[in-house]
């Protein structure tokens, strides 16, 4: 049980970054920062990963791999479901 439980801290650690680095390219670009946004956004990211972590228990690179690039999924697709780019047949 344990061991689920470190999967799943790594996986948040993965989500985590990814929100990290979302604000420094956010910082960048000079756009205005949220702090609610950018909350959620590491709540989000945080259960994303916690969830990919512990179904991906065999290492724990892929682990935060998995928590790292589930979130940059779901933020890529949330932003083409805005623009109105996802087409489903």
């Amino acid at each position: 049980m344990l061991e689920v439980i470190n999967f799943i801290l790594v996986g948040v650690l993965g989500g985590f970054v990814r929100a990290l680095y979302g604000l420094m390219k956010a910082v960048n670009r000079k756009d205005k920062i949220s702090l609610g946004y950018f909350l959620l956004t590491i709540i989000t990211a945080g259960i994303i990963g916690g969830i990919l972590g512990s179904v991906f228990t065999i290492d724990y690179k892929i682990a935060a791999l998995a928590g790292y690039a589930g979130t940059d999924i779901l933020e890529n697709i949330f932003k083409a479901t805005l623009e109105g780019s996802v087409f489903i047949k």
